[in-house]
């Protein structure tokens, strides 16, 4: 593949051309299993590479550590060198986690079902401001008490990690509902007229109520980030 600006030949299609300094990939969605990951890259809604990163997980526990982040800094090179507007991602969290930790860019979220299709039909939406606060620093308000101990502080973390949530607000703790053996269990519920939703945090008998601010504007906007924020909390097994 050639750039597409000057002509020159590129080491990999869909590279960044260090001659003209012009991109020629604008997203790029990774997929990832435990032992590979393809990076599709694409430009003007069109697919111009495609390319799978492999390993071979180690057994021992001692290894495993060294072995997947190395795997994630190859994902991470794939994306870096051709300097993309957005990354989205999917598959095996643990992976996806190690490939957060080396990139330089937002990981956005999508279904693992066919998440290039995902990627190509939401092109041409909006753009949402991204919020770069870390997790724990979207949280405020004047109820400073989380239910679900660790699981409740993870439900927190893991909306509060969506790049489009700019606050979460605790509500008070309601003690009166129906009790359930099921654990902690969390969901996203409609957003209102202004994009924002409510992040309801169930443990036993109590239900606590949370304020989720975002960055949309819009009930429809809003409910792009709701399906988004349940999709992470099934994915942290917090949702059935």
């Amino acid at each position: 593949m050639d750039c597409r600006q000057c002509g020159t030949a590129l080491e990999r299609p869909g590279d960044f051309c260090l001659t003209c300094r012009t991109p020629n990939t604008d997203t790029v969605v990774i997929a990832c299993d435990r032992d590979r990951a393809t990076v599709t890259c694409l430009l003007d809604e069109e697919i111009v590479a495609e390319r799978t990163v492999t390993t071979l997980p180690e057994d021992d526990p001692e290894q495993e550590p060294r072995e997947l982040r190395n795997f994630a800094g190859r994902v991470a090179d794939e994306v870096h060198r051709k300097r993309p507007e957005e990354v989205y991602a999917a598959g095996d969290r643990e992976v996806l986690g190690a490939v957060r930790a080396e990139l330089h860019y937002t990981l956005y979220r999508v279904p693992d079902e066919d998440p290039v299709a995902h990627v190509l039909e939401r092109q041409g939406e909006p753009a949402l401001e991204v919020v770069n606060t870390p997790p724990r620093e979207k949280l405020g308000g004047s109820h400073t008490t989380l239910i679900g101990e660790r699981d409740g502080m993870e439900a927190i973390q893991t909306v509060g990690d969506h790049p489009h949530v700019k606050k979460i607000i605790p509500g008070p703790i309601d003690a009166g509902g129906a009790g359930s053996n099921s654990g902690v269990r969390a969901k996203a519920t409609r957003a209102d007229d202004t994009g924002n939703v409510r992040l309801l945090i169930r443990d036993g008998s109590s239900v606590q109520e949370n304020r989720v601010v975002t960055t949309a504007d819009s009930r429809e906007l809003g409910e792009r980030i709701r399906e988004d924020l349940n999709h992470a909390l099934r994915e942290t097994e917090l949702q059935e």
